[in-house]
């Protein structure tokens, strides 16, 4: 249910395409596209939704979204996925729905796949600090890696535990591969239950995650046995879809992401090699053209506490009711997801001076990557947009007959608003020693990304749902934001 080795999380640990100004051209031109799409026939936009799916690979450079620069496999060539309940790179869906039926519990495989003989499996406690270590240890060495080598993601101990003890979770789901002689830990998969809301259907799925191989181990084929392992697994406590996402192209992706990178210290991103001074720029220009305010500047924002949980939560979920594909957070969820963790994840929520209702909130995390080969950095601090939440004017919106002038009139309502908020986000992330902060080409992220001087990165994440067909979903519809 994802991918193999480093290409597992998808977010290639991306750059930035060269500094220049602050405008994004490709951006734009994607969204005058966009507009003209939904002026065709519905039966064309699915089929030429799906033909931009596969090309989404290019990124206008000839180089491939996943960094290969090689063109998607094909099916034939995909010997593992084309025996999986996935929908095929040529599959146009017309009906949503399982692929395969569930099955009962009995005739879920009792035992576990069998592996080489000098491996067996584990399971890994994030509970207990030695194997969340040795779980850092492995994902620090051999996760996610940028195509030049330059970068390396840097999950700490402490995101691990936050990013799989959810509510609800599985100690099952956090499946390990050690060498049978000395019990070194070379392999990793992990699932957390999550409702997940495709277009009205709502299903209890299970979001596979840190899809881990040593790197001396590649060769072994362990990726589709631990695969297959965690799909057991699941089916076991009667769940038979799940979500993923990876930087390759795999059969078929329901959605396709670009990042976008916004400079917080434009200084040590150039010395790092993540972005790089365009021609007839200086360095005292380029951190001119980056400088934010002091202060925030949204009255009433501060950090969300446990008392905010309920009136976020129904604010959330009203909000991604606009979004095709997008969580059902129950109030559990927001407690565990969307409070401030230390050095983890940060949640604001703004309070109405005069009311004291929450009319909005926004987060983001940690994840900060080892600079590799660098004489004078270790790390680059990074933070993540993640789930963010504006009051939208539903009653009004609902009277707008034609669904082109009603997308309008809800960006129009929520743009001004949403740009606010997220400047105060990149104010409180650069407070808090972040040097950049991404976002996705997701939810409403393209309302704010020019006028925030974003740039397009060089990577695109790729959402896939297992056992299940999806209708195309356009990026800005996408409302999963996954670790």
């Amino acid at each position: 249910m994802s991918g193999t080795g480093k290409d597992s999380k998808g977010k290639n640990v991306n750059r930035t395409s060269q500094e220049s100004s602050g405008t994004n051209n490709s951006a734009l031109t994607a969204a005058r596209f966009e507009q003209e799409l939904k002026n065709a026939p519905a039966d064309v936009q699915e089929k030429l939704r799906a033909l931009l799916q596969q090309m989404a690979v290019s990124d206008g450079s000839g180089s491939s979204a996943s960094g290969s620069g090689r063109e998607p496999k094909s099916m034939e060539e995909h010997k593992f996925w084309k025996t999986q309940p996935v929908v095929k790179h040529d599959e146009v869906v017309e009906e949503e729905g399982p692929i395969e039926m569930n099955v009962a519990r009995d005739q879920v495989r009792a035992t576990p796949y069998p592996l080489p003989k000098e491996f067996e499996w584990t399971l890994v406690d994030v509970e207990d600090d030695k194997e969340i270590k040795e779980l850092y240890e492995l994902l620090t060495l051999n996760y996610v890696e940028d195509d030049d080598a330059m970068f390396r993601f840097d999950y700490s101990a402490e995101f691990l535990k936050w990013a799989l003890q959810p509510p609800g979770w599985k100690k099952s789901w956090h499946i390990g591969v050690r060498v049978a002689s000395n019990k070194k830990l070379v392999a990793f998969i992990s699932g957390i239950p999550q409702d997940l809301r495709v277009h009205t259907t709502v299903k209890r799925m299970v979001e596979i995650n840190f899809l881990c191989i040593h790197k001396k181990l590649r060769s072994k084929r362990l990726a589709p046995v631990l695969i297959k392992e965690v799909t057991r697994r699941t089916h076991l406590e009667g769940i038979f879809q799940a979500a993923y996402t990876a930087g390759v192209v795999l059969p078929k992706p329901m959605a396709t992401c670009r990042y976008f990178h916004r400079s917080l210290n434009p200084k040590k991103l150039v010395e790092t090699g993540f972005s790089h001074l365009a021609r007839n720029m200086t360095m005292a220009r380029l951190i001119k053209l980056y400088s934010l305010e002091a202060e925030t500047s949204t009255p009433g924002l501060r950090l969300m506490e446990d008392k905010d949980v309920k009136a976020v939560a129904a604010l959330m979920n009203k909000y991604t009711a606009d979004f095709d594909v997008a969580p059902q957070f129950e109030e559990a969820d927001v407690r565990h997801w969307l409070i401030s963790r230390p050095g983890v994840v940060w949640g604001y929520v703004v309070e109405d001076p005069e009311t004291k209702e929450i009319t909005d909130f926004f987060s983001f995390y940690s994840l900060p990557s080892t600079v590799i080969n660098s004489p004078t950095h270790e790390t680059l601090n990074a933070a993540y947009s993640y789930y963010y939440a504006v009051q939208t004017p539903s009653e009004e919106l609902s009277k707008i007959a034609d669904e082109n002038e009603r997308k309008v009139a809800r960006a129009n309502a929520i743009k001004p608003r949403l740009v606010k908020l997220m400047r105060d986000a990149l104010i409180l992330a650069r407070r808090h020693g972040f040097d950049v902060f991404n976002s996705l080409h997701l939810m409403d992220n393209a309302l704010y990304t020019e006028e925030l001087k974003f740039g397009p990165g060089d990577g695109y994440l790729h959402f896939y749902l297992y056992n299940w067909r999806c209708k195309a979903v356009e990026s800005e519809k996408v409302g999963l934001v996954m670790l």
